[in-house]
């Protein structure tokens, strides 16, 4: 009960402060930037870029490679998103959604929040050991969202340009967050693999960067957050919530198990996949809707609705652990 009290109190505490921030600065009472853009950028680059790197690399550096299939993570990340996209274009398209609906909806369905609240559940349910596999499971997140998922979303645009600039892919490649968690990994696996003793500090140091880690973000996150229509896109909304929290799940999870993730460290892996791959809608889903004039509103009511969810997908995690 407290590590469930706990994980709730820190996703809570910090959509709360960063959504009071977004609204004195609009009103003007706070100094800063009325899109609060600028600021939010900062925070995130103060984690992507500063405290996940520390964070992955000392968790990595202890991470036991007695099983090789502990290597499939990545691909099981890439499973999820995959099956989320899919499951919205099928969907979008029975319920008849228009093109800019679509859009929005696909966008909604294909990317979680795996990075700070995910992260985090793993982190006060599991451990640290269980953290090192969200980075191996989140490898390719962002490689995957940029060259397929956006120009998939863009490609129901009204505005819809038909060049494309050539050269994508590299530049995605170069992206100073790819970069430094590619290289936070490679650090961490060649100190695990070279057995260098790792600092005793540095548990109690995770222990503090994890969880800080994630408020951080969540602030950041909490600093755009606009109620908007969400009772008009609820049905749509409650629609991306069965894909994140019934469809992803059984299909990653089951495929996880055939593969024997369960018979690995008492199930650890098979358990951090349960949690990442029952994620609500992330916050990168709102910006192919943004940046192509697609439908904000109902990108933005999918991830409310499937962050409110938490309160009650995240009892059930723990319920689901005590019979794994």
């Amino acid at each position: 009960m407290q590590k469930l009290v706990f994980s709730l109190s820190i996703i809570t505490i910090g959509l709360v402060i960063g959504y009071i921030s977004q609204r004195l600065a609009l009103a003007g009472k706070i100094k800063a930037d009325a899109s609060l853009a600028k600021q939010r950028k900062i925070l995130q680059r103060v984690v992507l870029l500063g405290l996940n790197p520390i964070a992955t690399i000392g968790a990595i550096w202890i991470l036991s490679f007695d099983n090789v299939r502990i290597t499939l993570m990545p691909a099981i990340g890439i499973l999820a998103m995959i099956t989320g996209g899919l499951a919205a274009l099928v969907i979008g398209k029975l319920i008849r959604l228009k093109p800019r609906q679509q859009g929005a909806f696909l966008s909604c369905g294909a990317m979680s929040n795996v990075g700070s609240i995910g992260a985090l559940l793993v982190f006060v349910f599991l451990g640290e050991a269980a953290f090192a596999l969200v980075a191996m499971y989140k490898l390719f997140e962002q490689i995957i969202s940029y060259t397929i998922w956006f120009p998939a979303a863009k490609s129901y645009s009204p505005h819809l340009q038909q060049k494309e600039k050539r050269g994508k892919a590299l530049k995605i490649l170069a992206d100073p967050f790819v970069l430094v968690t590619v290289a936070s990994i490679i650090i961490g696996l060649a100190l695990n693999t070279l057995e260098v003793p790792r600092p005793a500090f540095y548990s109690n140091l995770n222990a503090v960067i994890i969880p800080s880690a994630s408020l951080i973000l969540l602030i950041s996150i909490g600093m755009a957050m606009k109620f908007g229509k969400i009772q008009a896109y609820l049905k749509p909304a409650l629609l991306v919530s069965a894909i994140k929290y019934l469809l992803v799940p059984v299909v990653v999870t089951g495929t996880a198990y055939l593969l024997g993730l369960g018979n690995i460290d008492n199930g650890l892996p098979l358990k951090v996949i349960l949690i990442l791959s029952s994620m609500p809608v992330g916050f990168t889903a709102l910006v192919p809707p943004s940046i192509y004039d697609l439908d904000v509103d109902l990108a933005n009511a999918g991830w409310m609705v499937t962050t409110a969810l938490l309160v009650v997908v995240i009892p059930l995690q723990m319920l689901m652990f005590k019979v794994m």
